[in-house]
């Protein structure tokens, strides 16, 4: 090249440069702006959905969301999370007699639970010759963990903590993404799906929503689940609570240590692992709660406040299918 065509080359080959720059600032500016403008328009969403139930606490005194019917947008949440291609597990325990209920809560998890995911159910039971017939959609799949029988409910209730510390360590990490920990002896109604996902998610007791002094936290000093009078913010149910699995092992992890470090002093909490689960729950704050829609019971008449009931515990005899 000549001197002349070196400089013409250079010159031309600066203007395409500062030119491509400019281009690629638009173009990123341009990017930014249209994730600032979703994050913002999905935000906008957000407060447009807490300020369209007024009847009802939409937000914690920590400011976790409180999900209830129409505080969501459910397409948009599923799009977000399907995009992300997340991965739920989730346990049943199907223990003696209550082995009855799973195929209700396997046939009706395929038609409202989190429909379009991926979704592992691991069933822990004494009885896998039992185990019912469901068909699962593609991307769903069932694993049976064999457990021995128990003589007392209270000793399923003990080691279900455990069993859910193991599983996430064993087996979940690091391939799940969220994990849910269910009762068998339940159905459902409705939706459940990624408006519910969340690190720590606990749901409100059905039966206990209002006055906190008559919530049944265990009021014993020497039990490590002990709340003081005054102490607490909702009583959530054991039969139903998740998140990350980080954090779910932590809680399980927790609950399981105080749960044995009682039982060597003679102390069994006055409702089990769910009241070590409310003393873990004042002290970690969950990240969402959801409302009494999604653990409601059969039994119970639909309050106003309760637009759709999703998850509810069916109607049983506690003496017949328990072991003592």
């Amino acid at each position: 090249l000549s001197q002349n065509t070196s400089k013409n080359y250079f010159c031309s080959g600066s203007r395409s440069c500062c030119l491509l720059v400019f281009r690629f600032s638009l173009s990123l500016n341009t990017l930014l702006f249209a994730r600032w403008l979703t994050a913002a328009v999905v935000f906008a969403l957000r407060v447009l959905c807490f300020l369209s139930r007024t009847d009802v606490a939409t937000v914690t005194p920590w400011l976790a969301p409180v999900v209830w019917e129409g505080t969501f947008e459910p397409e948009l949440l599923d799009g977000v999370y399907r995009q992300k291609n997340v991965s739920i597990a989730v346990t049943v325990f199907a223990v003696g007699k209550y082995i009855r209920f799973l195929k209700d809560f396997l046939e009706t998890a395929e038609q409202h639970f989190f429909v379009g995911f991926k979704v592992h159910v691991y069933v822990f039971t004494d009885r896998p010759a039992e185990l019912p017939k469901v068909e699962m959609a593609a991307g769903r799949q069932l694993t049976v963990h064999p457990v021995p029988a128990a003589k007392r409910w209270q000793e399923i209730s003990a080691r279900r903590m455990e069993m859910i510390q193991r599983l996430i360590e064993e087996t979940l990490l690091p391939g799940t993404d969220f994990i849910f920990c269910l009762d068998v002896d339940s159905k459902f109604h409705g939706r459940w799906g990624a408006e519910s996902l969340g690190s720590l998610v606990a749901v409100v007791h059905p039966e206990l929503t209002f006055d906190r002094g008559g919530f049944p936290y265990e009021r014993r000093p020497a039990s490590r689940a002990y709340m003081a009078p005054g102490l607490g913010d909702f009583y959530y149910c054991g039969g139903a609570f998740g998140g990350d699995l980080h954090e779910v092992r932590l809680l399980a992890k927790t609950c399981r240590e105080n749960f044995e470090a009682d039982a060597k002093e003679g102390i069994e909490a006055a409702w089990q692992e769910e009241s070590h689960l409310n003393r873990y729950m004042w002290l970690n704050k969950p990240s969402k709660v959801l409302s009494p829609e999604f653990l409601w019971q059969d039994f119970k008449p639909r309050e106003r406040e309760i637009h759709v009931v999703r998850f509810s515990g069916v109607v049983k005899n506690y003496a017949e299918i328990r072991p003592n």
